[in-house]
C-alpha cells in the first residue's frame, strides 16, 4: 500500500452533510431481548490515538506509531508493535466470543491521525481488521464506532471556526476508509481527553456543529457537568442519560443527549471490566414516568499502559462470557453488553424520548449565569467571567477534562497564540473562497493548509511539557503559515 500524500479530510462537506443528516435505525435490533425485563447494561469504548509529527525524513509527516518503531530504544518506544497489535486484536476477540454463544459489545474512537498513520506506514493488517470490524455484517451488531475529532484536539482551546472543520475532516476520512454507509451509523461522539467546553459560546458551537453533523449523543465525564443549579450529578443520574443544554451569551440555546462517564483510573476500569461487574449490582432506575435499564458507560485507551496491554483480553472475555452464563439478558432478564446508540434506540422503543431527560450543563456555568443575571450579551458574559475569576482564582471557563491535574492552556502560550494566529489567517484567505466556490476543499492548497491547522491542534503538543513536541508544534505551524500564504497570494495581508 503507498503512502497517501494527504488525508481524505474535505472535498465532500455537502454530500457528508446530506449523509449524516439521513434518520433511520442505526442498529440491529436484538430481537430475543424483552427491554421491559432488563436491568443494567454495560457500555465500553476503547480510544485509540497516536499523532502525527515531523519526524520523518528530512521531517516528513510521519506517524508517532512510525517513529517509536524507528527508534526502539528511546522511552517505552518497545511498546510499538504491541500496540500496532492492540489496534486490530478486536476483530480477534469479538469473533471468538461469537463463536462461543456469547454476545459481546465494544466501541470504537480511533484518531484520523491513527488512522492516516496506518495507511502511511502499509499497515493493511491494521486496516483490514478496522475494516473488518466496520463493515463485516457478522460483527456489526457487536461493534459501534464513534466519532472524534480528526487531529484529537481539545475542544474548549480550540478555535471556534476549527471546531466543525475537525469533526468534518474526521466523517471524510472514515468514511473513505469503511464507506459512507458505515459512516451512517456512527451517532455518538467521544471527545479527545473527554474534554468539554464550558465558556457558553465555545460549548454552544460545539453541540451546534455536532447535531449538524447528525450526531445524536455525546460521551462526557461526570465532573464536567452539573445540574442547572449547579450541583453535581447525583448517583441515578450517572447510569441513565441526560440532556446536555448548551445556552450562549446571545441566549440561543441548542442541547445533545449526553452519556456520563464516570470517574476513576480509567484503565484499570476497562481494562478490568469493572463496569461490567458495576452493572451487574444496578437495578432499573426511574426515567420520565417509567423504568429503564442502567447504562454503565466508560471509555479508557486501548493500548495505553500494562493493564490495557496485557489483561484486558482475558477480562474482556470472561466478563462477556459471564453474561453469557447468566442468559445474557435475554427472556430471563439481567445484565447486557450494550452499545450507546442501541441502548438510545432501546429506550425509544420503550416511549423514552430526550425530553424524558434531565438537563445538565458545563461545570461553572450555574455561577455565571447567576452573575451575568438576566440581561445576557458576549460583553455581559466576558464582564462576569473577569469578575469570578477576579474573585476566585480557581474558577475556569477553559472547561473539565479526564483530569484535572493538567491544563491545556497554562503555560503553553508558544503553542497556543500560533495556533490561533494560523486559524485567524487560514479563515482569512480560504473563507472567502469557498463561499465562492464550495469545491475550492478539494484542491490541493486547501487541503494541505487544513491539514496542518488540524495536526496543529493535536492535543500531544500541550500533554508532554516544553521540548520536543512543542518544536513539532512550531514547525508544523511555520509550515502551515507559509501554505496559507502561497493560498492567499502576494497581495493578500495575512492576520497577525
Amino acid at each position: 500500500m503507498p503512502p497517501h500524500p494527504l488525508p481524505p479530510i474535505a472535498g465532500r462537506e455537502a454530500a457528508i452533510l446530506d449523509l449524516v443528516q439521513q434518520q433511520r435505525p442505526m442498529v440491529p435490533r436484538r430481537t430475543y431481548w424483552k427491554p421491559e425485563q432488563l436491568r443494567s447494561g454495560f457500555a465500553c469504548a476503547l480510544h485509540m490515538h497516536q499523532p502525527t509529527i515531523p519526524a520523518g525524513v528530512d521531517g516528513e509527516l510521519i506517524s508517532h506509531l512510525q517513529y517509536m518503531l524507528d527508534h526502539p530504544g528511546e522511552g517505552d518506544n518497545h511498546n510499538a508493535e504491541p500496540f500496532a497489535h492492540c489496534y486490530r486484536r478486536l476483530a480477534d476477540l469479538i469473533p471468538q466470543l461469537i463463536a462461543e454463544g456469547c454476545d459481546p459489545r465494544i466501541m470504537l474512537d480511533y484518531s484520523g491521525n491513527l488512522l492516516w498513520g496506518f495507511e502511511q506506514m502499509g499497515r493493511r493488517d491494521i486496516l483490514d481488521a478496522l475494516r473488518f470490524l466496520a463493515t463485516d455484517p457478522s460483527v456489526q451488531p457487536h461493534v459501534e464506532w464513534l466519532g472524534t475529532f480528526w487531529s484529537h484536539a481539545v475542544a474548549p482551546s480550540t478555535p471556534i471556526p476549527d471546531l466543525k472543520l475537525q469533526i468534518l475532516a474526521w466523517q471524510h476520512h472514515f468514511a473513505a476508509l469503511f464507506g459512507d454507509a458505515t459512516l451512517q451509523r456512527v451517532k455518538g461522539f467521544s471527545p479527545p481527553e473527554m474534554a468539554l467546553p464550558n465558556h457558553p459560546d465555545t460549548l454552544y458551537e460545539l453541540v451546534k456543529a455536532l447535531r449538524e453533523c447528525g450526531y445524536r449523543w455525546l460521551l462526557v465525564q461526570e465532573h464536567s457537568v452539573e445540574n442547572p443549579d449547579g450541583s453535581s450529578l447525583r448517583q441515578e443520574q450517572k447510569v441513565v442519560p441526560n440532556q446536555l443544554v448548551a445556552r450562549n451569551s446571545r441566549g440561543e440555546e441548542v442541547s445533545i443527549t449526553a452519556l456520563i462517564k464516570t470517574q476513576g483510573s480509567d484503565t484499570k476500569l476497562v481494562g478490568q471490566m469493572q463496569p461490567c461487574y458495576e452493572a451487574l449490582g444496578l437495578d432499573r432506575q426511574s426515567l420520565g414516568n417509567t423504568s429503564v435499564p442502567a447504562i454503565v458507560a466508560q471509555i479508557a485507551d486501548g493500548e495505553n499502559g500494562g493493564v490495557m496491554m496485557n489483561e484486558f483480553p482475558s477480562a474482556f472475555l470472561q466478563a462477556n462470557q459471564r453474561i453469557a452464563g447468566e442468559g445474557g439478558g435475554g427472556a430471563r432478564g439481567g445484565t447486557v453488553a450494550i452499545n450507546g446508540t442501541e441502548y438510545l434506540e432501546l429506550l425509544e422503543v420503550s416511549g423514552i424520548s430526550a425530553a424524558d431527560y434531565a438537563p445538565i450543563q458545563a461545570v461553572g456555568q450555574h455561577r455565571l449565569w447567576q452573575q451575568v443575571g438576566a440581561a445576557s450579551s458576549p460583553e455581559a458574559v466576558e464582564t462576569a467571567i473577569a469578575a469570578l475569576q477576579a474573585a476566585d482564582p480557581g474558577f475556569s471557563m477553559a472547561g473539565a477534562s479526564w483530569t484535572n491535574n493538567l491544563s491545556w492552556v497554562e503555560g503553553y502560550t508558544n503553542v497556543l497564540e500560533p495556533m490561533n494566529q494560523l486559524s485567524a489567517q487560514f479563515h482569512q484567505v480560504f473563507d472567502p473562497q469557498v463561499a465562492a466556490d464550495p469545491a475550492v476543499t478539494s484542491t490541493e492548497p486547501y487541503q494541505q493548509a487544513l491539514l496542518h491547522l488540524l495536526l496543529l491542534e493535536t492535543s500531544c503538543f500541550r500533554y508532554w511539557g516544553q521540548g520536543t513536541w512543542t518544536e513539532y508544534a512550531r514547525e508544523i505551524q511555520r509550515r502551515g503559515v507559509e501554505l496559507v500564504g502561497s493560498a492567499a497570494g502576494p497581495e493578500r495581508l495575512l492576520v497577525t
